[in-house]
C-alpha cells in the first residue's frame, strides 16, 4: 500500500501524467515534467523532464534536460544533464548525455556517448538538436 501511495504522491508534483490507456503519434514539445504511462510514437523535445512510466512503450526520438526511463523505449535519447534506467526499464537506441545512471536489472542495447559541452548548457530542446 505504501508504494501506490508513494506513487501518487509524486504523480501530483509532475506537471502532467498522460494515463496508460493514451495512445498517440507525433511531435510532442513541453518545458516543466512529463510522464508518459500510455504509447507514443514520433518526436520529444524538451527543456524539462521527462518520466517514461512502468506500462510506457515509446518508439521515438527523445531530447529533454533530463530522462527517467521505467518502461521500454526505441530510439534515440539525448539528455542536457543526465539519464536514468530504472531496474523495469527496457532501451532499444543510442544514448547520449553526460551522465548517466543504470540501476542493475536494466536492459540496454545501443550505444551510449557521454559528453559535456558547456555551450550547450541552457538552451532550448531544440537549440541542441543535432
Amino acid at each position: 500500500m505504501a508504494e501506490t501511495r508513494e506513487l501518487i504522491e509524486d504523480e501530483n508534483r509532475i506537471g502532467t501524467v498522460v494515463a496508460e490507456d493514451i495512445h498517440f503519434k507525433g511531435r510532442l514539445v513541453f518545458k516543466d515534467s512529463l510522464k508518459i504511462k500510455g504509447r507514443f510514437e514520433g518526436q520529444i523535445d524538451s527543456t524539462g523532464h521527462l518520466i517514461i512510466g512502468q506500462e510506457a512503450r515509446i518508439s521515438a526520438s527523445i531530447n529533454a534536460e533530463t530522462i527517467s526511463v521505467d518502461g521500454t523505449v526505441n530510439g534515440r535519447l539525448k539528455a542536457g544533464k543526465y539519464i536514468e534506467l530504472h531496474k523495469r526499464s527496457n532501451t532499444s537506441g543510442d544514448i547520449i548525455a553526460p551522465q548517466l545512471v543504470i540501476e542493475k536489472g536494466a536492459l540496454f542495447n545501443g550505444t551510449c556517448v557521454m559528453a559535456h559541452d558547456e555551450k550547450k548548457k541552457n538552451h532550448t530542446a531544440e537549440e541542441i538538436e543535432e
